[in-house]
């Protein structure tokens, strides 16, 4: 009989269980289930979560899913031969090792609270060095509020005597993977995998193991520190009672670089992009861990065995969030589907109409964390719909901004893959294919990022020699090619970085 999968996907606004089954070199989807999660706004530019919320969550959908595969009397828990864990990356947990209670709600990326400690980092020296220096040389990574660090920072220094109490041993620090893997193992195991601790900004990307300099500028405990372990592997595993069965946790990584494995960039060159709460373009470059002159990030891809591989990558904050922002902040929608049919209306021309979606700052390759969002070029002859798909196409000219900077660092991209909720729209899919000028493939299961956990886990349990049998059966369910004039192209761009400009210097 076939073997299946649990893959545990833990998003900014989702939990969710995914139950594979692994036969004839494929993996293939059995049962889901998922639950929303919501997001706390105390501040302007602060954004929480409960980090129980985000455990019973994934929790409750892993149980579902698998009830579902069981209701059908054909699997038991004895059948499934590992997990996967891919989750929201950058966000800082920190909680008691005794007890597991978090002493502070969870930091989500998008938060900004610490934008000014970061100005300051940026002309601040460490032995002799520049400080931007040193965190690009060894991190991989840019000064900004989106990375781990400074959240741990801040919470070390703002929650009374948590500074005394990491340093006593009695605090455990971890991005939702870590937090999710303690919880799962009732606390025997603190891990987290190199992708994810290749974004905390803490991390020595070419050793592998945490900086100490790093940790001492920033006053962090080496105690509450994870393991960094590989990618892919027997990394740990479940307490009986989580599932009724000891289980293997087989593969772990960050959202954006499961989504990279899901898409089948296992090779130099390969480039996908993922449409959810936010968009996150990564290119594979291979062994090696490639520089950006464009402010974008390099980060780990993933670790198989002794095989380290490396990305470069452009993180953008706003995507799929602004479409919810939409629906549920200002009304103009009821559902996500509703884009598509203002996008038909318009014909896809916003007549004018621009939308810099700074809620929470910019991203790649601007790093602007004083940024709020913009619509520009209204006039009286403005609708609802031409508001709408200018928020839908911010989206494509951020990729655009991302794809042009990766080409000036050398890594020009031939074609992209797509993935994400977003990309159910074809209206999008062809719109990035205009003004990318290249083809966008989208493949048969847009999910990805859950797809590339399983895969890892499969490989990590033996069900896959390695990545390239474990990705071999990717295929495109659709190929966008571009369609718009190069003179209609070039406008449309130069629009929007207008807007950009604007939004920057009000």
């Amino acid at each position: 009989m076939s073997k299946l999968i649990l893959a545990l996907d833990q998003g900014t606004s989702s939990s969710r269980g995914i139950v594979y089954r692994c036969a004839d070199g494929q993996l293939e989807v059995l049962a889901s289930a998922q639950q929303e999660v919501e997001m706390s706004l105390p501040r302007d530019g602060w954004v929480e979560q409960d980090p129980a919320v985000l455990w019973e969550a994934t929790l409750a959908s892993a149980h579902a899913a698998l009830a579902k595969v069981y209701e059908r009397g054909r699997y038991s828990i004895a059948d499934v031969a590992g997990i996967g864990i891919t989750n929201q990356r950058e966000t800082t947990v920190v909680w008691e090792r005794a007890s597991g209670r978090a002493i502070y709600p969870a930091i989500v990326w998008q938060d900004r609270r610490t934008a000014q400690r970061c100005e300051q980092m940026r002309t601040a020296r460490l032995d002799g060095e520049p400080m931007e220096a040193w965190v690009a040389q060894r991190t991989g990574l840019v000064i900004d509020p989106y990375f781990s660090a400074t959240k741990l920072a801040w919470i070390l220094e703002h929650v009374p005597g948590a500074s005394a109490r990491a340093t006593a041993g009695e605090l455990c620090f971890g991005t939702i993977d870590s937090y999710l893997i303690w919880r799962l193992s009732h606390g025997a195991s603190h891990i987290t995998d190199v992708t994810n601790a290749s974004r905390t900004q803490l991390c020595d990307i070419h050793t592998l193991d945490w900086d100490p300099a790093l940790l001492n500028f920033h006053a962090i405990p080496a105690a509450m520190m994870p393991q960094i372990v590989a990618s892919a592997g027997p990394l740990a595993y479940t307490h009986q009672d989580c599932f009724g069965a000891r289980l293997p946790i087989a593969g772990i990584a960050g959202d954006q670089q499961a989504a990279l494995v899901g898409q089948g960039c296992i090779a130099p060159g390969m480039s996908k992009s993922t449409y959810g709460t936010g968009c996150f373009v990564m290119t594979h470059t291979g062994a090696e861990a490639r520089r950006s002159q464009e402010q974008l990030l390099t980060t780990v891809a993933y670790q198989v065995g002794d095989e380290v591989c490396y990305a470069l990558e452009g993180s953008i904050f706003v995507a799929g969030v602004a479409i919810k922002w939409l629906r549920d902040q200002l009304g103009l929608i009821e559902s996500a589907a509703d884009t598509e049919r203002a996008y038909a209306r318009t014909g896809g021309d916003s007549a004018g109409v621009y939308v810099v979606p700074g809620f929470t700052g910019l991203g790649a390759p601007h790093w602007d964390p004083d940024v709020r969002g913009m619509i520009t070029g209204l006039s009286l002859d403005n609708d609802r719909d031409h508001v709408i798909t200018a928020f839908l196409q911010s989206v494509v000219f951020q990729t655009e901004e991302l794809l042009a900077a990766m080409a000036r660092d050398g890594g020009a991209v031939a074609q992209l893959r797509v993935d994400g909720g977003m990309v159910v729209n074809d209206a999008l899919c062809q719109f990035l294919a205009d003004i990318l000028g290249l083809q966008v493939a989208r493949p048969n299961d847009v999910e990805t990022t859950a797809l590339g956990a399983a895969m890892l886990a499969a490989v990590g349990c033996g069900l896959f020699a390695d990545l390239a049998d474990a990705t071999s059966a990717w295929q495109a369910q659709r190929v966008f090619s571009p369609q718009l004039t190069e003179q209609e192209k070039v406008a449309r761009i130069a629009g929007y970085a207008a807007a950009v400009r604007r939004a920057r210097t009000r």
